[in-house]
């Protein structure tokens, strides 16, 4: 007489619960690493938040002494002159290149400089001079802070009663807030000029159509408004940048991711700033203008 074989659904009965149990426990560890990723997340936005309030007391609670002040200045400002104008000269003649078929199509050619000068003065101009600073001078702040840490030159300050943030965050924090305005205004010249010489001699348009429609739609408020976003974006730059040379992690490495992070930190914050001040202040346009957004048709 034949035996009916149960040793398989046996094992397979035995192995049920030792499946279910690596299951939840794979789900238990996936829910803490999560957990672990908000809270380090929470935590970092906190230190920045901290960092930065310090950094403003510091700016209020004590005259800035004028020999720590212009070197920065210089360096921020002066040295990235010449990057932002040249970078702006040529996007004025990209933005000429690109839009003229579409104009021509459409018979709008001659308005061709009302659509590049509106968008640089408003949102390329200040995002490009922004991004060039993280870029050339947010990188620069936080390996050369990121050096002082490995380095322990920031503890020796502590140790002889200085405050590195007064000393090595401020003057760098009032150089990005203070002289991004004048890089703004740069690239937007450029931005500009470049534009209108690729389009009068290059694609022939008529030079006082080019500026009567340019002075018909861009008006004062669009180029305050490239303005008032690049006081944010500096002061973003150099608090992300400083942070990050701040907390630094030992190490050639670590000097060098600290360099990376402040970048792409730096160039994120700036897109989600333009988003949300760009929201902000068309409604304020919208609000003292009620008759509606300029139309080029």
């Amino acid at each position: 007489m034949a035996s009916t074989p149960t040793a398989p659904a046996e094992t397979t009965r035995a192995n049920a619960p030792a499946a279910a149990g690596g299951l939840t426990a794979w789900f238990a560890v996936q829910i803490a690493n999560l957990g672990s990723f908000a809270l380090s997340r929470v935590a970092g936005i906190g230190d920045v938040t901290i960092f930065s309030l310090k950094t403003l007391g510091w700016i209020f609670s004590r005259r800035q002494r004028r020999d720590v002040l212009l070197p920065s200045f210089y360096q921020i400002g002066v040295l990235s002159l010449p990057v932002v104008a040249l970078t702006g000269l040529f996007i004025g003649m990209v933005l000429a290149v690109q839009s003229f078929a579409q104009f021509k199509a459409l018979g709008l050619q001659t308005r061709l400089g009302a659509v590049i000068n509106l968008s640089l003065v408003r949102e390329l101009g200040p995002v490009l001079a922004a991004t060039m600073l993280a870029g050339r001078v947010g990188s620069a702040m936080a390996a050369e802070l990121g050096t002082m840490r490995v380095t322990e030159q920031i503890d020796a300050m502590e140790s002889m009663g200085a405050n590195p943030i007064y000393y090595l965050v401020v003057p760098r924090f009032l150089g990005c807030l203070i002289l991004i305005p004048t890089l703004t205004v740069m690239a937007d010249f450029m931005g500009v000029l470049g534009g209108y010489l690729y389009s009068h001699l290059l694609l022939g348009i008529d030079y006082h159509h080019y500026w009567n429609n340019s002075r018909e739609y861009v008006d004062a408020f669009d180029f305050l408004m490239g303005i008032f976003k690049s006081f944010f974006f500096g002061a973003a730059i150099a608090l992300v940048s400083c942070h990050r040379g701040f907390n630094c992690t030992p190490g050639a490495e670590g000097v060098g991711r600290a360099a990376t992070n402040a970048f792409v930190h730096s160039f994120v914050l700036i897109l989600v700033l333009d988003l949300f001040l760009g929201i902000g202040l068309d409604n304020v346009h919208d609000f003292f203008r009620p008759e509606g957004p300029r139309r080029l048709l």
